[in-house]
């Protein structure tokens, strides 16, 4: 079953339109709830006037910060670090709101009309304040402070060295300086951020719809907040129309809908709507780089030395400040690179506060890295092509540390063979026939130009994961796993990795996952981490149940149980197949085993993952830019990418498929753009522009590898999730840069949107 691409079993109820999604779900006497949200990017908040709203027919409260008096910040997740509490957020705005769209006040109505109506209703008392939207004014003296208690707008430093960057940069032959900007832009799901509440006055037990990602932690921060018992709360995870990092993390209405149902007594449902997801969901990706790469004369890397600002909005979410570091950690990618260094500042500023989106510090350090090693290209008169291949980490050369450090670990690259990668793309694309074709082109006046981006990925964060296995008293299979779905084909792919143990068809497994009063243990998704940490506790769990089974089996069959053979649910003797015994025999048959052992056909594991995995592979894009109006076309694209193993390959190629949508958007489109005053201007979808089927390439082409498992886990396999976005905007980048190089184009900010183009081209045209 390993191996096999065989069709996800969770998309029969999706396709049927039988799932259940957040805004689906209904309970009797079930309330509304809707948000009041600053209008104001940076203010002190006084009074807040609630009669109105309270007073109107159908309102049921409107709750404020001084009705959670004593509730304490929502704390990190990843990477928490002291420097940061002071900037945490709050559930709802006391003394001083930070960013349009944070949140004021909560009206609770019998309807979401009536709810919203009352919005209207409540006046609050601001003063404006100068706010700062520019991260790179806001660490200048004298710009205006969001957060007293730090004096000043930097919130952290990060700086990772190695080697001596600034004596080998100053030795060295070659040297190219630039600076790169990576546009604000933020995960889009079908389906926005949402949850149903309600609580048992009787039981005393709360329980809460729609969770997502990471059921377990949050479980654990609404817990904390609450005062409550952690074992008295329940979080059951329903469809999800979409994860990209930006849902299923802890949020303010994550906990003031929970603790309204708990004061009201009735179950409450909230769903955000598209402006609100645009305007307060995390944003993420905002950094300006200013970078220094020195080469020898045939183009060898000798140093690299970068320092840049990393915007990261109103205050500290959950993710601190892992997105910053992450960049600098992989800024070197699959590059020998002696001498490094990279100086990071994490600013704030009155914006959204920023989180994790699909690739988070990769997709913005591999176009900055690919940018520049294309420069170095041009500056030494050769082909970009064989700069990169002058420079690769080599397979004997692995495990390698490339220095520095992200999530609490050294980077240190597990196995790899980049160039095998970076080959496989260049003759997927036909690289040769596509710079033939773009030399004819150019005689016609048209302008082609191919670019491509290496990258280098993280997966598989631990630090472990929960499996359980059994088999129930009707002889059906049950996995049990604390990772959650996203969209990802998790139950699909857990199941195939049970089933090639258990000798069963995945569709006669069933997965449950995501219900904390099920699955008592877990991490969750994100990171890539399903396959590569969820698939091993499930195939470690799998292992223990067949050995279980093989031994009962054994007892009742009169054989040694290496004689038996499982099939279709059932052990039968090597050669007797009349011979056998149903799992439904066997299960009623089991008797608890020894102390510390789990009872019946039972088995539990936890998959321990102290070093992540990383993925790698290179995207090749072959374009034509309209001088005339700016648009760019995407002719062609390929993803060479290593996986290690890969489970479900259909899965797999879904997945890279899917992220080369959105990095398409980052690449292209996206962008979230704020006014001097900190007002949003990008709050529908007439505005903030997502890539739809005409934006996808004419051809795509998906090359999944498998030339090196990883050695940190018993399947091989790496993360798929992420690496089909990462690498696409330096692809299309430098593809681009390659069709404008007649006007001498300086690419050096993303998107690259028609009016952004057509600048290039009239600065080319001037010079």
């Amino acid at each position: 079953m390993i191996g096999a691409s065989i069709r996800r079993t969770e998309d029969r109820r999706l396709l049927t339109g039988r799932g259940k999604y957040a805004a689906d779900f209904r309970l009797p006497g079930m309330l509304h709830a809707a948000v009041l949200r600053s209008p104001h990017a940076h203010a002190r908040l006084g009074t807040i006037y609630p009669e109105a709203a309270r007073g109107l027919g159908g309102v049921v409260a409107v709750i404020t910060a001084r009705d959670l008096a004593g509730v304490g910040r929502i704390p990190v997740r990843l990477g928490p670090r002291p420097s940061l509490i002071a900037c945490l957020q709050l559930p709802l705005a006391t003394d001083k709101v930070r960013y349009v769209g944070e949140p004021v006040a909560v009206v609770i109505a019998e309807s979401r009309y009536l709810a919203e109506d009352a919005l209207e209703l409540i006046r609050a008392d601001y003063e404006p304040l100068a706010p700062v939207v520019d991260c790179r004014r806001a660490v200048e003296p004298g710009a205006p402070v969001l957060h007293e208690a730090i004096s000043g707008n930097i919130v952290d430093r990060l700086s990772t060295h190695t080697g001596d960057a600034m004596r080998a940069l100053a030795a060295a032959p070659v040297r190219v300086r630039e600076r790169f900007a990576v546009q604000r832009h933020t995960g889009v799901p079908l389906e926005t951020r949402g949850l149903v509440a309600a609580y048992d006055g009787g039981t005393r037990v709360l329980t809460i719809w729609g969770v997502a990602k990471v059921p377990h932690f949050n479980r654990r921060v609404l817990a904390d907040l609450l005062g409550h018992p952690e074992h008295l709360i329940r979080f059951v995870e329903l469809e999800v129309g979409g994860g990209f990092g930006v849902r299923g993390e802890f949020y303010p209405e994550d906990f003031v809908i929970p603790w309204a149902a708990m004061r009201l007594g009735r179950p409450i449902q909230w769903v955000e709507d598209r402006r609100e997801h645009l305007m307060a969901t995390n944003h993420s990706r905002q950094q300006f780089h200013e970078i220094e790469i020195g080469v020898s004369r045939d183009g060898a890397i000798l140093a690299l030395a970068d320092r840049f600002l990393a915007d990261l909005g109103a205050y500290i979410r959950t993710h601190g400040v892992i997105v910053p570091e992450l960049t600098a950690a992989l800024l070197p990618g699959p590059y020998r690179i002696p001498n490094y260094s990279c100086e990071v500042l994490c600013v704030l500023t009155n914006k959204t506060p920023t989180g994790t989106y699909r690739g988070p510090g990769r997709y913005e350090c591999t176009f900055v890295r690919e940018r520049l090693v294309d420069l170095v290209a041009k500056a030494l008169g050769v082909d970009p092509v064989e700069v990169r291949r002058r420079n690769f980490i080599e397979p004997d050369e692995m495990p390698y540390e490339v220095g520095g450090a992200s999530l609490g670990q050294r980077t240190v690259y597990d196995c790899g063979d980049y160039r095998s990668a970076f080959e496989t793309a260049l003759a997927a694309v036909d690289y040769k026939a596509v710079r033939a074709e773009q030399a004819a082109g150019r005689r016609d006046g048209r302008y082609l130009g191919v670019g491509v981006g290496c990258v280098v990925e993280k997966a598989g964060l631990g630090p472990w994961e929960y499996a359980r296995v059994e088999v129930d008293g009707s002889g059906h299979v049950v996995l049990y796993s604390g990772a959650a779905a996203v969209g990802q084909g998790l139950e699909t792919t857990l199941a195939q990795i049970c089933a090639q143990e258990l000798g069963v068809p995945p569709e006669a497994i069933t997965v449950i996952h995501g219900d904390s009063a099920l699955v008592p243990f877990g991490v969750g998704a994100f990171a890539s981490r399903g396959a590569s940490v969820a698939g091993p506790a499930a195939l470690e769990a799998s292992r223990k149940i067949k050995a279980k089974i093989l031994r009962v089996a054994a007892s009742l069959l009169e054989a040694h149980s290496e004689d038996l053979v499982l099939e279709d649910g059932a052990v039968s003797v090597r050669g007797v197949p009349d011979r056998a015994v149903t799992f439904r025999e066997l299960a009623r048959a089991a008797v608890p085993g020894p102390p510390g052992m789990d009872p019946g056909l039972v088995a539990t594991h936890f998959f321990e993952a102290p070093k992540m995995t990383y993925p790698y592979g290179t995207h090749a894009a072959v374009v034509e830019v309209d001088a005339e109006t700016g648009q760019v076309w995407l002719r062609k694209y390929v993803i060479a990418y290593d996986v290690g193993k890969a489970i479900n390959p259909m899965i797999v190629d879904g997945q890279l498929v899917g992220a080369l949508a959105q990095g398409i958007g980052g690449a292209l489109l996206e962008e979230l753009v704020y006014d001097e005053q900190g007002q949003l201007l990008t709050t529908t979808f007439m505005d903030y522009l997502l890539p739809t089927a005409m934006e996808m390439p004419e051809a795509t082409v998906v090359k999944i590898l498998e030339e090196t498992p990883t050695p940190l886990n018993p399947l091989g396999v790496k993360g798929a999730g992420e690496g089909g976005s990462s690498g696409v905007g330096a692809a299309i980048a430098n593809a681009v840069a390659d069709a404008l190089a007649p006007f001498e184009a300086s690419v050096t900010a993303l998107p690259l949107s028609p009016d952004r183009v057509l600048a290039l081209i009239r600065a080319g045209r001037e010079r």
